[in-house]
């Protein structure tokens, strides 16, 4: 469920959250645009409302975007797939109880006739390939977790792309629904987690061209708002919606989740949270 749109462009832009959300028997969950593109929290919220009575607000934007939520106290729990982004905001106590729960991965799609010759199993090769070749690469450019992961994956490359005036690199600054779409008008290629890419119905001619590299894993986890940080953050609610999401039925409905007649994540929920993950408490 979304928050009406003048709420989300408040809470994006950095306004603060009305103290009278604390009224009624709801949270807020920040979370990342492929959770909520992939159609994956249509399919859960729902189910854990019923079970729970407790309502679910949903405000889908960047990881960078989300932390930031969650340093002000504008959410009471985030659903990220960045993990040292996470890491960090527990280190720095903003965060407590950091548990990872599902996983797929990123996958890099291009158009089906590969002028760069990217194809295959090696994500670092079709990097630098298609730097070499010129081929257009459209970037999410929003400090989501996705942007992050390419971001890595071409420092591992030993390419920077963003240096000199590189015409082939273009940075979209908008979630992966909108990349996709740009990077399919343009016949592009782009980095797109397999949850959105599994919903994303305009492909055009674009096509998975690599897939199964190890460095291609997507870890999300869910991380409660520290109280001790912001004590008008709804923790008992919010670990109402972690333990759920961590736990049989939780995992049973991640799990069972299709788009296109395929599942795209996977359950990985552990009894406990990650170690470490309390912040020092």
């Amino acid at each position: 469920m979304q928050l009406p749109r003048r709420v989300f462009l408040a809470l994006a832009l950095g306004a603060p959250v009305s103290a009278s959300r604390a009224a009624d028997r709801s949270i807020l969950l920040a979370t990342t645009t492929s959770a909520e593109n992939s159609g994956l929290l249509g399919y859960l919220l729902p189910r854990f409302e019923k079970a729970s009575g407790i309502r679910v607000k949903v405000v889908a934007v960047g990881t960078g975007q989300a932390l930031k939520l969650g340093e002000r106290g504008d959410a009471d729990l985030l659903l990220l797939h960045h993990p040292p982004s996470e890491e960090a905001f527990v280190a720095a106590g903003f965060g407590i109880d950091r548990r990872e729960i599902m996983a797929n991965d990123f996958l890099l799609v291009g158009p089906a006739e590969d002028p760069a010759g990217a194809r295959g199993r090696d994500v670092l090769a079709a990097f630098r390939a298609i730097a070499a070749s010129g081929a257009p690469f459209v970037s999410r450019g929003d400090a989501s977790g996705t942007h992050e992961r390419e971001r890595e994956l071409w420092r591992a490359a030993g390419i920077d792309p963003g240096s000199a005036a590189r015409g082939w690199y273009r940075e979209a600054g908008s979630g992966m629904g909108a990349t996709l779409n740009i990077a399919a008008a343009m016949g592009a290629y782009t980095l797109a987690d397999r949850g959105t890419w599994a919903s994303f119905a305009n492909r055009r001619g674009l096509v998975v061209l690599v897939e199964g590299d190890p460095r291609l894993s997507n870890v999300y986890a869910v991380t409660l708002v520290n109280p001790a940080r912001h004590p008008h953050v709804k923790v008992a609610e919010a670990r109402a919606l972690a333990d759920w999401l961590g736990g049989p039925e939780g995992q049973a409905a991640i799990g069972s989740f299709e788009v296109g007649g395929t599942r795209p994540f996977r359950p990985i929920a552990t009894a406990r949270a990650v170690p470490g993950s309390d912040g020092g408490r």
